[in-house]
């Protein structure tokens, strides 16, 4: 049995440790990644930097994997939500899963970062992937496996699709692609994958 003091000391370590993954979200956001040192988020959130480290002895990678963490919910949320509403034809359907993702890839360039290039401490496609990461994954394969014809592997084609979407972000993050052929991009990809 879990006393009051006990379950009160826990809310406040969970608190600190989510103050300290916002400011570092925060931070990263705002200036990049390399701006992220603990000393500035000690700084940001008023403790000092042992007491950082003692909700992230790791440091820096796992305060980066935190954010990761929330980003791939977050992702899988806004996934969900775009593809659950398109009852209907089936280029709607991968329309709003594939432009929510343009959007919030757009809207959240470091967590982005922190998700996809940053070294993390997450095991990716393997039996330990965590649901949180694989939420986003499934929604992709969700979408997929309710088209009128289904890919006849739908987990490998929801790879294919992750990995052109996110070509298209690393593209267009490195001002690799043409300027105003965003639509475009987006239709032709869900022609790709709708026939």
């Amino acid at each position: 049995m879990t006393t009051p003091a006990a379950a009160r000391r826990a809310r406040e370590v969970a608190d600190r440790r989510e103050r300290i993954v916002t400011a570092a979200r925060a931070l990263a956001e705002e200036q990049g990644w390399e701006a992220v040192t603990t000393r500035r988020l000690a700084g940001a959130i008023e403790y000092s930097q042992p007491v950082l480290y003692g909700h992230f002895p790791q440091g820096r990678t796992e305060i980066v994997t935190a954010v990761a963490m929330a980003g791939f919910e977050e992702l899988a949320s806004v996934l969900s939500a775009a593809t659950s509403g398109q009852a209907g034809a089936d280029a709607e359907r991968v329309h709003a899963l594939v432009t929510a993702y343009l959007d919030f890839a757009a809207q959240h360039p470091a967590t982005y970062d922190a998700m996809f290039l940053l070294p993390v401490v997450i095991p990716f496609a393997s039996d330990d992937t965590p649901e949180t990461v694989r939420a986003g994954f499934v929604a992709i394969e969700g979408a997929l496996a309710g088209l009128e014809a289904p890919p006849p592997d739908t987990a490998t084609a929801a790879e294919v699709l992750w990995g052109a979407v996110h070509g298209l972000v690393a593209l267009h993050r490195a001002g690799r692609l043409s300027a105003g052929n965003d639509d475009l991009r987006v239709e032709a990809l869900v022609r790709l994958v709708v026939g």
